[in-house]
């Protein structure tokens, strides 16, 4: 039996206007172009856009969420194995927004020495990049907030970086089940000093929250606030 879909109050924390999320479907409806892979601090591109980052355990959907944000089925790479994507992946959101997929954490099949050297990068990158405005910190909502999360969370907080919790694979759970764990996790969120209040729980196969979650992240973008999307 399908999980049924979140409602409102599952859905966003936040009371988002019309004017907010036509403002988030026209910037994810702009021209997302492939900058760079970035493999060591070295290759950063200047900083000069608001920076989103979105993070993850390997194989909670990443690639997934990003290719649902811009509505292109290949513009993140999905791949079955965990913790193929080794290197900071940047993309441009029509001159106005970068989009970074990071590295998965949480899974140890590659060659440890590897392992390491990503990890390490992630985590300086996420420390400091002045024009990182916030992580979306992507969980799978079957398994909830795990040991591995939490120590990402901490990190966050000692680096005062913006995260936020949006769940993954909603469509997986049922409702009490989306319910009791936003609830469980507004709790935790409250030890977590740059932890983001609202949290969103998603599906890319069906969709649910993500024209919110366009809405949030469109509030971030160069030039944003506005009234109106752009004619």
């Amino acid at each position: 039996m399908e999980a049924e879909r979140p409602g409102e109050e599952v859905t966003q924390g936040a009371t988002l206007s019309d004017a907010q999320l036509a403002y988030g479907r026209w910037l994810f409806a702009q021209d997302c172009a492939f900058v760079i892979a970035v493999a060591g601090l070295d290759q950063l591109p200047e900083d000069s856009l608001p920076e989103i980052a979105f993070a993850g355990r390997s194989n909670v959907g990443k690639s997934s969420l990003v290719n649902a944000l811009t509505g292109r089925n290949t513009l993140a790479r999905t791949s079955n194995t965990p913790g193929r994507t080794q290197q900071l992946i940047f993309f441009d959101l029509g001159g106005r927004l970068t989009l970074v997929d990071l590295p998965g954490y949480g899974y140890a099949r590659a060659e440890k020495k590897s392992v390491k050297a990503w990890t390490r990068l992630t985590r300086s990158f996420l420390k400091g990049r002045a024009s990182l405005r916030r992580v979306c910190l992507l969980i799978d909502a079957r398994h909830g907030v795990k040991d591995s999360d939490r120590e990402i969370m901490k990190e966050l907080d000692r680096a005062a970086v913006s995260y936020q919790i949006v769940f993954t694979k909603a469509d997986k759970i049922g409702r009490e089940e989306q319910e009791a764990l936003l609830e469980k996790s507004r709790a935790e969120l409250t030890r977590h000093v740059a932890a983001h209040p609202d949290m969103l729980m998603t599906s890319s196969l069906k969709g649910w929250g993500i024209e919110e979650l366009r809405a949030m992240l469109g509030s971030l973008a160069e030039g944003a606030p506005r009234e109106e999307p752009p004619a």
